[in-house]
């Protein structure tokens, strides 16, 4: 029985083309994310072009309460809308779930460690803490409206789980299990589903908003997806959970696009929110100008972040009026 063998000029062929495929795929997708301008006429079949979505309307007194799961988030998703609403008469609040303390790279690079856990890991968090207040006061939010919980980076869903809703949970980066931050609704308190959630109340309370903008579900950040579920119940059981409006920052398969800081150009519907009901808010060029600002307030992580936080200056936001 003979084996016939393949010419040896056979497989360089074939090598060449799965070279010749290798670089057009990188090549493809450094362009798809670095130059979309190629692809515009992409982006019009995949999405329903920004200006036809209905605008976001906004009463003369509203008084908006944005949940952000970490320092940043704030400026990134709602940034324009902060400042519009105190632009008509409204009141504008923050309160931050965590305090940015569980990005562990970030710790080694800021804080210049090799251990980026405890002393280190809060030190970050304690630095993310005055970057958001430098934020909000470029946004125009008073010290009075600004509330943090600080409760753990990384740890948000653990705390909605029956097992920490009352046995305390301990973060791997901060090594603790209460909230070491002072400043807070409530220092000291236990990292527990029953701390979060009776914190969060008492910031509803004090505030009373009549607009709450918090994570969408289809955010693919687990801290997101947390605060969304915790939104929901808790308003849901003061029945006000018609109050809430949602945002995306962690949309799936790179967006937005393109990475950096391209103002002229508007921030399309992420790939994970296909089919919500979206709506438009126009950034006028000072609004905008003003986020830009607030997002460069957050030093620690442009340092990492820059071309995907930057890439939210955009001429408009988006809010759903669904979280899924």
């Amino acid at each position: 029985m003979k084996t016939e063998l393949r010419p040896p000029q056979n497989k360089k062929r074939r090598l060449v083309k799965r070279r010749h495929l290798l670089g057009g795929l990188l090549v493809g997708g450094f362009v798809v994310i670095n130059a979309p301008w190629v692809f515009g006429w992409l982006y019009q079949l995949y999405y329903r072009p920004v200006e036809r979505l209905p605008g976001v309307s906004l009463g003369p007194r509203t008084r908006l309460l944005v949940l952000a799961p970490h320092p940043d988030d704030e400026a990134l998703a709602c940034g324009g809308l902060i400042r519009e609403v105190l632009a008509g008469g409204g009141q504008a609040g923050v309160v931050w779930l965590t305090s940015g303390d569980g990005f562990e790279w970030d710790v080694r690079l800021v804080e210049r460690t090799l251990r980026p856990t405890g002393a280190a890991s809060v030190a970050l968090g304690r630095r993310r803490m005055g970057e958001a207040r430098r934020a909000a006061e470029i946004l125009g939010v008073p010290p009075e409206h600004r509330f943090f919980l600080g409760y753990p980076d990384q740890g948000l869903g653990q705390l909605l789980t029956d097992a920490h809703r009352t046995a305390p949970y301990r973060s791997s980066l901060t090594l603790t299990d209460r909230v070491p931050y002072d400043g807070t609704v409530s220092e000291g308190a236990p990292y527990t589903g029953e701390s979060l959630e009776r914190d969060l109340r008492t910031v509803l309370d004090r505030f009373r908003p009549t607009l709450v903008l918090a994570p969408a579900l289809r955010d693919t950040h687990p801290d997101h997806r947390a605060t969304a579920e915790l939104a929901l119940r808790v308003l849901g059981d003061r029945a006000e959970a018609d109050l809430l409006r949602y945002w995306v920052i962690h949309g799936g398969l790179e967006w937005p696009l393109p990475k950096g800081y391209h103002p002229a150009l508007p921030l399309e519907p992420p790939t994970t929110g296909q089919g919500l009901p979206w709506h438009r808010l126009p950034l006028t060029p000072e609004v905008l100008e003003r986020k830009h600002q607030a997002i460069l307030a957050h030093q620690s992580q442009m340092e990492l972040l820059s071309r995907f936080m930057l890439a939210f200056v955009r001429t408009n936001e988006l809010f759903s009026e669904r979280p899924t």
